[in-house]
């Protein structure tokens, strides 16, 4: 009985033994995360190109004498339009005198040799600046016409029939001061009318509008003659026709320039605020006469707005806008009661 129990103390020790000789089994172990794929870098951003800058147009005003303050005016005031502005390059051209039409065309020839973008032209002679302007649009210039129309015919001729202008209508300013005339004198009126340069359409249309005056008015007209927009040569024509015609009651001038040479005239006859004067253009010169009684009215057709409406006008084209015909800029009857 004892061996039997010291067998199996004996086998029981054995089992111990290899028991613990053996290594417990490994936990099991998750698999592995599969490798991040790197996702490719976004490239960066390209920046989108600059917007062009906007062309610094070129820009040639040509207008007619400078001798004139109606032009005067309008270059010191399109001058400092254009410096406030800042966003064109302005050249300014004006005449010695208003029959000095050789500057006008050479002007427009040194303008296209400059390769101006735009010219903005008040022709001293309607037909005389056509070829001119033809030469000018055949070099890729654009062109506006402004304050004086082209002739009609002359364009029609050279292929520019319904060309854009810019201005006034001078008959309807010139009826306004003639009606105010009339109104003044009454029927019978005797009139004189000093006309401006025969080759100017505004100087023609101003005559007819002073015709209508003559006619719707009844008046008496004396005498019409050209004094071509300057003052002196209307101080000499009209002291000459106060010789001629001792009765004259009234003195229709087509612009502002020659009534300061018709008021001189008459200042030195002792015949001022006895004699009616009528104007065109409102000058700062002729605000005083019209004060003193010495001019009962005149015309302002606003030619320094006159020259930058064209002006824009021009950059409308160059932008692509189609236009033709009259854009018809305003006219206003003045004053004394009006006057500055």
């Amino acid at each position: 009985m004892k061996g039997t129990l010291r067998l199996v103390a004996l086998l029981a020790l054995i089992a111990m033994a290899f028991t613990s000789c053996v290594a417990p089994a490994p936990a099991p172990v998750a698999p592995a995360a599969p490798a991040a794929t790197a996702v490719p870098a976004a490239p960066a951003a390209t920046a989108a190109p600059a917007a062009p800058a906007a062309k610094r147009y070129a820009v040639g005003l040509v207008m007619k004498s400078l001798a004139n303050e109606f032009f005067k005016v309008m270059a010191d005031a399109t001058d400092k339009w254009q410096k406030q502005d800042n966003t064109f390059d302005l050249s300014l051209v004006g005449m010695n005198s208003e029959t000095d039409i050789d500057t006008q065309i050479n002007a427009v020839e040194n303008l296209i040799t400059k390769k101006a973008d735009l010219i903005v032209l008040a022709p001293a002679d309607s037909v005389g600046l056509v070829p001119s302007v033809k030469k000018a649009l055949n070099a890729g210039i654009t062109v506006v016409n402004f304050d004086v129309m082209l002739d009609q015919k002359a364009l029609g001729e050279a292929g520019l029939k319904n060309f854009l202008f810019v201005g006034p209508d001078n008959a309807e300013g010139a009826k306004l001061a003639g009606d105010a005339l009339a109104k003044k004198l009454g029927p019978g009126g005797k009139v004189i009318i000093i006309e401006g340069n025969p080759g100017a359409d505004n100087a023609t249309q101003r005559k007819n509008g002073f015709m209508q005056s003559v006619t719707e008015g009844k008046l008496e007209l004396l005498d019409s003659v050209t004094a071509h927009w300057e003052t002196e040569e209307a101080n000499t024509v009209m002291t000459n026709l106060l010789t001629k015609h001792p009765d004259v009651q009234g003195v229709m001038a087509a612009n502002d320039s020659m009534a300061l040479g018709i008021v001189k005239a008459l200042d030195a006859a002792g015949k001022s605020g006895k004699i009616q004067v009528v104007g065109f253009d409102n000058i700062p010169a002729v605000q005083p006469l019209l004060k003193d009684g010495k001019m009962l009215a005149t015309i302002d057709q606003f030619g320094p707005e006159m020259a930058k409406n064209a002006i824009q006008t021009g950059f409308k084209l160059l932008s692509g806008e189609k236009m033709t015909g009259w854009i018809k800029t305003p006219v206003r009857l003045v004053t004394a009661a009006d006057a500055q």
